[in-house]
């Protein structure tokens, strides 16, 4: 059985990895993606003053009843399209992707698909 100290603790260092590269702007504010066992959350973050501008997840009030019979690749497409349609009516049309340590593939490249469909440039 793998040890997921040690798996999470691998995810960390190629986010912190990553993050020296990747960085957010009030024009090109950087996509989070944060993903558990069971949810999975995407938030905008401007790093020039450390604020996010938005954010989305599976818990969101808007998608819960969406959510309840879709398997969680969808539920992570659908995370993808809100954040998208949020960031739209915030003025945010490029955005940075930041993986965060995880691959891409599965949840995470589902939700960056759903951003793209609804709009999101990255």
């Amino acid at each position: 059985m793998a040890d997921t100290k040690n798996t999470e603790r691998q995810r960390q260092k190629r986010h912190r990895r990553l993050r020296v590269q990747l960085s957010g702007t009030a024009e090109r504010p950087r996509l989070n993606v944060f993903r558990s066992l069971r949810h999975i959350y995407a938030q905008l973050i401007d790093d020039t003053v450390g604020r996010t501008l938005t954010s989305a997840g599976t818990l969101d009030a808007e998608l819960r009843q969406e959510l309840a019979k879709v398997k969680k690749t969808e539920q992570a497409k659908l995370v993808g399209q809100l954040l998208a349609k949020r960031a739209l009516e915030k003025g945010v049309k490029q955005v940075v992707f930041d993986r965060g340590g995880y691959k891409y593939h599965g949840r995470v490249k589902a939700l960056a698909e759903g951003a793209r469909a609804a709009g999101l440039q990255f």
